[in-house]
């Protein structure tokens, strides 16, 4: 435990507006109320999900900690500075509300495993924090939560606009997979190789690609321009490869295995997109740009959607940040698709380059990972996460509202049996996604 008494002149100096953080206060109660609902809906949806389908493979113990250096998918050194970051905001949030509501604060600190941070606190002199009124404690409690929340969005525009300054090392497309069997594979085309050209036409893109495909049929014979990934010293080999076009209707025909009810159903998919018999297929399957690694957080800046599209995809892109890295082995992105990137013109690509953009991308990212994983997990509605005193000071505040006759220390025994008897039931449903997999 690493404690400190500095920067509480600082603190002092920031809380000394009252006013505003009283209402950011409030404000922090209902964001940390909606957002604990939708806490509870996923640990309920987690746990049916898991009783009803147990997985076969499921999460070491030690991943379940999610401590960076020791969570396989995690790892140390980025991840420890964000998780610092982010735990500093968090508790000095505390801080904050605990002097606008006139508390005093002893100290703050950290809690360390080696050199691994795996928790802070603000430690309010307790007998103050007892006697503060309720809404004063249930401000106190939602500002850590709701500033790790707040600041997952800050930074995930700023990592969208670090994203979009970054281009393609070399124009073209490539294909994360190669169809078995397919012409691709048998010319020998390997998967994140860079197609620069057909029949000596330049595909720089996606659409461009699709153009050019436009112009073939199944049969043709076409020649593609690729440059190979590159070697130790990051030079990429250009080589041109002949391959005859498959069929790309044919092809997916071909995957219902002579099942007739799938052929139909198949054939009339194909007809509403538009893929007839004899159209041309190169046999590679994601094909993506030179960009892919990036593309998935540049849009917010970009302007690509509308707003209500692009504020929607932009909620829940937390989400889907959460399986990047388990899905990658700890990596930000693709490595081969990291290969081709490079730094744009802008100022950002000139003060720090190449390497220095993609170090801060892989900051920023896990600033983004750790701040929700932070907010979310204070808001699981038991002791001794925020979530659960906030249920606690909560369901007082609701019996004393409903004027029901009883005696307020009756009120305080009923509100702490609630409590109680929540975290038991949310830590029995936490345990089932953990636990069920180990049995079955």
């Amino acid at each position: 435990m690493l404690r400190t008494r500095r920067g509480k002149g600082i603190l002092d100096a920031i809380s000394s507006h009252k006013r505003f953080w009283r209402c950011f206060g409030e404000f922090s109660i209902w964001l940390c109320l909606v957002v604990m609902a939708g806490v509870i809906l996923l640990l309920f949806a987690s746990a049916y999900s898991t009783a009803q389908s147990p997985p076969e493979d499921y999460l070491p113990a030690s991943d379940l900690l999610l401590i960076p250096g020791v969570t396989s998918f995690v790892p140390f050194w980025w991840p420890a500075l964000a998780l610092i970051v982010a735990l500093v905001i968090h508790e000095y949030s505390h801080g904050i509300q605990a002097r606008a509501h006139g508390m005093r604060l002893r100290s703050f600190g950290l809690l360390l495993v080696g050199p691994i941070p795996i928790g802070a606190f603000a430690e309010p002199e307790e007998e103050e924090m007892n006697r503060a009124p309720r809404r004063d404690r249930m401000r106190l409690f939602a500002a850590g939560p709701s500033i790790n929340i707040l600041a997952t969005y800050v930074v995930l525009i700023l990592l969208s606009a670090v994203s979009s300054g970054m281009v393609a090392e070399n124009e073209g497309v490539h294909a994360r997979g190669i169809v078995q069997g397919g012409a691709a594979e048998g010319a020998g085309l390997l998967p994140y190789e860079i197609i620069t050209h057909m029949n000596g036409v330049e595909v720089p893109d996606g659409d461009a690609f699709s153009i050019q495909m436009e112009e073939f049929a199944a049969g043709d014979q076409v020649a593609i321009t690729v440059l190979s990934d590159p070697s130790l010293d990051g030079v990429r080999e250009e080589r041109t490869i002949e391959l005859t076009l498959g069929d790309r209707y044919q092809f997916h025909i071909g995957l219902c295995e002579e099942d007739q009810v799938c052929e139909d159903e198949t054939g009339e998919l194909l007809e509403e997109l538009g893929i007839e018999p004899g159209d041309g297929f190169l046999g590679v399957s994601q094909l993506s740009s030179g960009t892919a690694g990036v593309d998935g957080f540049s849009f917010i800046v970009e302007g690509e959607y509308s707003f209500g599209v692009t504020a929607f995809v932009a909620l829940i892109e937390p989400l889907i940040m959460l399986q990047t890295p388990i899905s990658l082995d700890g990596q930000t992105m693709i490595l081969e698709e990291r290969a081709m990137l490079e730094a744009g013109s802008g100022f950002l690509g000139a003060a720090i380059g190449t390497e220095g953009t993609l170090m801060l991308f892989d900051f920023l990212f896990w600033l983004v990972w750790i701040n929700f994983l932070l907010g979310f997990a204070n808001l699981i509605p038991m002791i001794p996460f925020d979530g659960g005193h906030l249920v606690r000071d909560g369901v007082h505040s609701a019996l004393t509202w409903l004027k029901t006759g009883m005696h307020p220390m009756k009120i305080e025994q009923l509100a702490n049996r609630i409590s109680s008897m929540s975290s038991f039931f949310i830590l029995f449903i936490l345990a089932i996604p953990v636990i069920i997999p180990r049995i079955f």
